[in-house]
């Protein structure tokens, strides 16, 4: 697989796969087998962040993997309890005794926190300065709109290399993608099949529309013989967008790294970004609080 993965730049030079493997929502019991059987199928850049609690987990598949620590690409995030200059500093320490690493290849703010966003900067100016010390190799954001990055930016002298956000066929965020694009940050999606869709549930309880359902997908998927799931990471792909698929059965595993044996028109570029409906299907990034 990896002689064919796509490779992305980061705005420091930094390289990445375009297709990553994440964690989120992985039961710790399931983390190490899961990350051990992505390895196995191709992955070398593994998404985890310490609000997951399966930081341990993934350090154990790491270590047992056999690989050389400069084929894979590591990603953890700060999450907003340890907002704060000194205490990101010592989370990040913690992150890193977990994994079991000396260097960590991309640390991200998990969350922009709008009722105190000094201390967003604060603890942004933490990662600028592991990056200086060369504890990481690119620093980045999760879940900042546009707002909050002409804030950040103003703010700090580090440009963030990723900002990953919601990504799927119905919401696509254009206009951030664009905003991210023309100031040198990658975007990287989480929940890139539209998995948020389904374990989602906002205040009626009602669940979502779910992109793998999609007529136009289906349609799609069937004209390529490939999964629903296969033609949407294709998309995001092909939008150049690096993606973070997540799943712990071996079978899905396989499949969603398996992606470039086609692809896709123009045309089906353009019916599947039509899909977007501008509602995000994940939790609003101005809700999230200090617990």
């Amino acid at each position: 697989m990896n002689a064919i993965m796509p490779k992305l730049t980061l705005n420091n030079g930094v390289v990445l796969d375009a297709v990553g493997f994440g964690v989120y929502r992985s039961a710790p019991a399931e983390t190490t087998v899961a990350v051990e059987t992505a390895l196995a199928n191709g992955y070398r850049l593994i998404d985890t962040a310490a609000a997951y609690r399966n930081e341990t987990e993934v350090g154990a598949a790491l270590a047992q993997s056999g690989f050389d620590r400069a084929e894979l690409f590591i990603t953890t995030k700060l999450w907003v309890d340890d907002y704060g200059y000194d205490a990101a500093l010592r989370a990040f320490d913690a992150s890193m005794a977990r994994l079991g690493l000396d260097v960590l290849d991309l640390y991200l703010l998990h969350q922009p926190l709008p009722s105190d966003f000094d201390l967003t900067v604060a603890s942004y100016r933490a990662l600028e300065t592991l990056y200086e010390q060369g504890r990481v190799r690119a620093i980045g954001v999760s879940n900042f709109g546009t707002e909050e990055l002409s804030d950040l930016l103003a703010r700090t002298d580090v440009v963030p290399a990723v900002n990953q956000i919601e990504v799927h066929p119905y919401f696509s965020e254009p206009g951030l993608r664009a905003f991210n694009l023309e100031n040198g940050i990658l975007t990287e999606a989480w929940s890139p099949i539209g998995g948020v869709t389904r374990y989602w549930r906002h205040g009626s309880g009602a669940a979502p529309k779910d992109p793998l359902h999609d007529p136009v997908i289906v349609r799609i998927a069937a004209a390529h013989h490939k999964t629903p799931a296969q033609v949407i990471l294709r998309w995001e792909i092909q939008l150049g967008i690096c993606v973070i698929p997540k799943s712990v059965t071996p079978k899905r595993i396989a499949e969603n790294i398996d992606l470039f044996d086609f692809s896709l028109s123009a045309a089906e570029l353009s019916d599947i970004s039509a899909l977007d409906t501008g509602v995000r299907a994940g939790p609003d990034p101005g809700t999230i609080t200090r617990s």
